[in-house]
């Protein structure tokens, strides 16, 4: 029996965990050409952006963003630095949310993307749970109507929470999305 594959470090993202948006692969990627053993498999958004194929090297050094006018994160959650938005946004692995993500900030700068998150990892974070509660009673829900839906958050499935890390203080901060 062949030895397993030995894959190449992933590079590292200041504002991601790269949960959930990289899988193996043998192919080269779609924009460098390279056979990096590893592709990206959250969103792009560009017109000229492949869906597919993109290394996640590609992402960290800028070269997609670049060659295709793409972003990888839509939406930033709060006023950042100008050359933390651009990390964030043509730098950074998307998140792969059910509806419109959003990158959440805190003590001025983006936090990391730490991973989708249901109940029963959120019990581990008291701060990112108050920060869910505070978004339902903003949406105008009763208590009790937010209290059940935080116990029916789901990592695989709607609705989920999407958890991250204030970079500066720690803090776990998190929001939610529901089809």
């Amino acid at each position: 029996m062949p030895e397993p594959r030995q894959r190449p470090l992933l590079p590292r993202f200041p504002y991601h965990s790269l949960a959930g948006v990289v899988a193996p692969t043998d192919e080269p990627c779609v924009c460098c050409g390279q056979e990096r053993g590893w592709v990206y498999t959250g969103p792009v958004y560009g017109a000229e952006a492949p869906d597919e194929g993109i290394c996640p090297y590609c992402i960290a050094f800028g070269k997609a963003a670049e060659r295709y006018g793409a972003t990888f994160n839509d939406l930033i959650d709060g006023e950042v630095p100008g050359e933390a938005a651009r990390e964030i946004l043509e730098r950074t692995p998307g998140i792969p949310a059910w509806q419109s993500p959003r990158w959440l900030t805190h003590c001025g700068d983006g936090a990391e993307f730490l991973k989708p998150a249901g109940a029963g990892e959120l019990a581990h974070f008291p701060d990112a749970v108050e920060t869910l509660r505070r978004e339902c009673t903003g949406w105008g829900w009763l208590p009790e109507r937010v209290e059940e839906y935080l116990g029916a958050l789901d990592a695989d499935g709607p609705p989920t929470a999407y958890l991250f890390r204030c970079r500066v203080c720690d803090t776990r901060l998190a929001y939610s999305d529901f089809t």
